[in-house]
């Protein structure tokens, strides 16, 4: 198979690739985790995952069950760097849910018609109705970093966006809506690793576009953009918990944990709060 782009993640052998994605491609068939901001050295043993997991996929079932039984409406928003995981994670919080209550909203770019209005609101169109759980696969926060980074907007609207989202998020909780935002963040490393095993794979090939690769570049100039949408939108009534995925197994648990810990519903199990060398709120990010 020919993608578009073929050849374009192989040109970062050449002698003017940073030093960093070249030692990555060195060592990118290794398994040991490669960020060394990570607190882990090997992935989490498969065995204890799956046994995890189970548990907490029954936790998010009681928890599906008592959404619908009490009229909840429940928003979680997954955001974070390209291959960051988040449509891994996404998939094992909806895997074992009813698809009638647990809804998931991934968007394409907008169109025309979209383009020209307030632009929340094609995601109010989206919101959850009572006992409903919607899963943004990428959400507003569209604005305050991809579209900055390869200047899909305006710096004016991007501005207009930081000064509006504080207002909005907290129109949607004082309604009474549950909402939690989650950041996936990858290290740079694993990050190409990833991108060179999609790259690979006919079955992941279509995971990787243009952006992807354009994006390699780009890591310093999409720290910044991170680094000022955590300042303008990490508030009281709407906080960012951040989760570090070097190690997907490790990070789906702790996503996991991170919103049902939070959350109070019927016939509630013992869950435990996320380890908090992976997961947490801003401070983490570049810990």
């Amino acid at each position: 198979m020919t993608l578009p782009f073929d050849g374009a993640i192989s040109r970062f052998h050449d002698e003017d690739a940073p030093d960093a994605l070249r030692k990555a491609i060195a060592g990118a068939k290794k398994r040991d985790v490669l960020s060394d901001s990570y607190p882990f050295s090997k992935e989490m043993d498969k065995d204890d995952y799956e046994a995890e997991i189970a548990e907490l996929q029954l936790e998010l079932v009681k928890f599906q069950n008592d959404v619908k039984e009490t009229g909840k409406r429940v928003v979680i928003v997954f955001e974070g760097r390209d291959a960051a995981g988040k449509g891994g994670t996404i998939k094992r919080f909806r895997e074992n849910l009813n698809p009638r209550v647990a809804r998931i909203v991934a968007l394409s770019k907008p169109s025309d018609v979209e383009i020209g209005q307030w632009y929340f609101q094609r995601y109010v169109n989206l919101m959850p109705t009572a006992g409903e759980i919607v899963l943004f696969d990428r959400s507003w926060y569209n604005r305050g970093v991809v579209e900055h980074v390869f200047g899909f907007c305006k710096p004016e609207e991007r501005q207009h966006f930081f000064n509006q989202v504080p207002a909005f998020e907290d129109m949607l909780t004082s309604d009474g809506i549950v909402l939690k935002k989650l950041w996936l963040n990858v290290g740079r490393a694993e990050q190409l690793r990833r991108f060179l095993r999609r790259e690979k794979d006919p079955l992941k090939q279509w995971k990787l576009s243009w952006i992807d690769v354009e994006g390699l570049q780009k890591w310093d100039a999409y720290s910044d953009a991170i680094r000022e949408n955590f300042d303008r939108t990490h508030t009281d009534h709407a906080p960012w918990t951040i989760v570090k995925t070097d190690d997907k197994k490790r990070a789906r648990l702790a996503a996991i944990r991170s919103v049902l810990h939070s959350m109070d519903y019927a016939g509630k199990g013992k869950v435990d709060a996320p380890d908090n060398r992976l997961c947490g709120g801003p401070d983490i990010w570049n810990a």
